[in-house]
């Protein structure tokens, strides 16, 4: 299975309130709220949606296809980018734009008040398709990332249209959408992202139940954020995945695109869907004790014990012939936990 990753490509802003966010809202003055948080630390890194999803299937050895619309100021991303396994041919610069920002801040309870500015995000819209996917070749799954929303449906309206195999994975884009706009992303989709909170918005704008919303797509994947990962194949028993027990808890952003990385390796190697979403969750643990969605590594010993440790031995070996040598963010020999089908 070849990957075009379609989504958001972005330089994240990341900075840590010592505090609680909630012990600082007033219930009777929100109508006025104006607040500033001093914060501990900054931590400028390489982020967006898209690029993330991207940096993780290369790493594992996919060589995805990463189809976005960035800035001049993108060069070095890009050797980044390439460096670790990711294919930038289908990149659109914009003249006039920058790379989209992400600005976030994280309490201590992983609480997040985030902002994002699209910059030259807002021209994903200009992006045609075909090109990458008559590259890519026959059965390619396209995901559509979070995105501007004018290309996150364009993007899967050209899916549709051409038969195209497509992940919908709508994330904070959901706050844009209206319900028409929600149902078109979903319609088709072989497989359905979500966090828990966004599978409850998604049926609350579409009115869809969660029967109905499951009906329209052939996978669902609901991430439940500590509590692991639940699975919905039209037709299959429901599977819970355990989340990855984390040495220590960093930093949450990228978590959920790591996650959808590793279930999509797995996907792609055969081991089946709990396998692929143990994956997935291991992906995720390794970003939440990094800051930054893409400078995680790990040696193949090492990540072969902590899923042994997490999801038994059998379970590991099931993957160990998958994995190479070792990953690291440096760009070092051998650079990508390979994946080999």
């Amino acid at each position: 299975m070849s990957v075009i990753v379609t989504g958001s490509v972005a330089t994240d802003y990341l900075m840590a309130f010592p505090g609680n966010f909630t012990d600082q809202l007033l219930p009777e003055h929100l109508d006025s709220l104006s607040l500033s948080f001093l914060v501990d630390d900054l931590a400028i890194r390489r982020g967006g949606a898209g690029a993330n999803i991207a940096f993780n299937l290369g790493l594992l050895g996919l060589r995805p296809w990463l189809v976005a619309a960035v800035g001049q100021d993108f060069a070095d991303y890009d050797s980044w980018l390439r460096r670790h396994g990711v294919d930038t041919t289908f990149l659109h610069t914009s003249g006039t734009r920058l790379t989209a920002r992400f600005i976030c801040t994280t309490d201590r309870t992983h609480k997040q008040l985030a902002s994002f500015y699209s910059g030259a995000m807002a021209e994903a819209r200009l992006i045609d398709l075909a090109p990458a996917v008559r590259q890519a070749g026959p059965g390619t799954l396209v995901i559509i990332g979070p995105n501007d929303p004018a290309a996150m449906l364009r993007h899967t309206a050209q899916c549709r249209d051409r038969g195209y195999r497509f992940a919908a994975d709508p994330s904070q884009q959901l706050a844009r959408m209206d319900g028409d706009d929600v149902r078109q992303l979903v319609d088709g989709a072989e497989y359905l992202f979500t966090n828990e909170y966004e599978r409850g918005l998604l049926e609350h704008k579409t009115g869809l139940s969660g029967a109905q919303l499951d009906a329209r797509v052939g996978v669902s994947v609901t991430t439940l954020g500590a509590k692991g990962v639940v699975l919905r194949r039209r037709g299959e028993p429901e599977i819970r995945v355990a989340a990855a027990p984390p040495r220590t808890e960093t930093d949450p952003t990228g978590v959920g695109d790591a996650f959808r990385a590793g279930y999509l390796a797995g996907v792609e190697w055969g081991v089946g869907d709990e396998r692929a979403a143990q994956l997935g969750c291991l992906m995720a643990t390794l970003v939440l004790e990094t800051v930054g969605t893409q400078e995680h590594r790990g040696e193949r010993d090492d990540l072969l014990a902590r899923f042994a440790q997490a999801y038994g031995a059998a379970a590991a070996e099931e993957i160990a012939d998958r994995l190479g040598a070792s990953t690291g963010p440096d760009g070092t020999e051998p650079r990508a936990l390979a994946g080999r089908p």
